[in-house]
């Protein structure tokens, strides 16, 4: 069964992926390739800073308010015609943190883009990655704020186990941005560097 990851990929190929690479001065090859590398960094990412009950809430408050019932195709026009990138900066950071250089230098290195295309390259699927998160998970929510953050976080979870598990470039990337404090694995000092919060209050 394919994963959240592997779905919004299937929609990002093709066409998709060749106005990628027009807005980037990228090859449609490139441009392929550093989608596919980018989306499980930014599911991955959404996964371990849900992975606390606070973030969980924060994050599921915000797919509620800034992006539930925007349609995916009505996203992805918007941002491969030059909107939302003041939008997607701010996502990025909320995904992010202060990891976002260190992302954006590992997208580079791996896929050969600069590391202001791939910066771009971010910017334009972070709001992607979340009108896709909201469309996928927010009829899941259950009774409450509460039931949904819970389910949001397992549902991010698993996604994140799963990219680890597959491994590739995305899992690789994943674990190099998330492990900050350099001891290999997952921890509280990861934990609290990491920006993990979300929407806008």
């Amino acid at each position: 069964m394919a994963t959240l990851t592997e779905e919004l990929a299937s929609n990002l190929q093709g066409p998709a992926a060749s106005e990628f690479a027009q807005r980037l001065g990228i090859s449609q090859e490139q441009s392929s390739a550093a989608i596919a590398a980018a989306l499980p960094l930014l599911m991955g990412a959404l996964g371990r800073n849900a992975s606390e009950p606070q973030g969980a809430q924060a994050l599921f408050g915000a797919l509620r308010k800034d992006h539930a019932g925007r349609d995916l195709a009505g996203v992805l026009g918007s941002v491969l015609g030059g909107g939302g990138d003041a939008d997607g900066g701010a996502i990025l950071g909320h995904i992010l943190g202060s990891r976002q250089p260190r992302a954006e230098a590992g997208i580079a290195q791996a896929t050969g883009l600069g590391e202001g295309q791939a910066g771009q390259l971010l910017k334009m699927l972070a709001p992607i990655v979340m009108a896709w998160l909201a469309q996928r998970a927010l009829g899941r929510e259950g009774s409450g704020d509460a039931a949904g953050a819970s389910a949001l976080g397992g549902l991010l979870g698993e996604e994140q186990q799963q990219i680890r598990r597959q491994g590739g470039l995305g899992g690789g990337l994943l674990g190099a941005v998330l492990d900050q404090d350099g001891d290999g694995e997952f921890g509280l000092g990861d934990l609290v560097q990491l920006g993990g919060l979300f929407g806008r209050r």
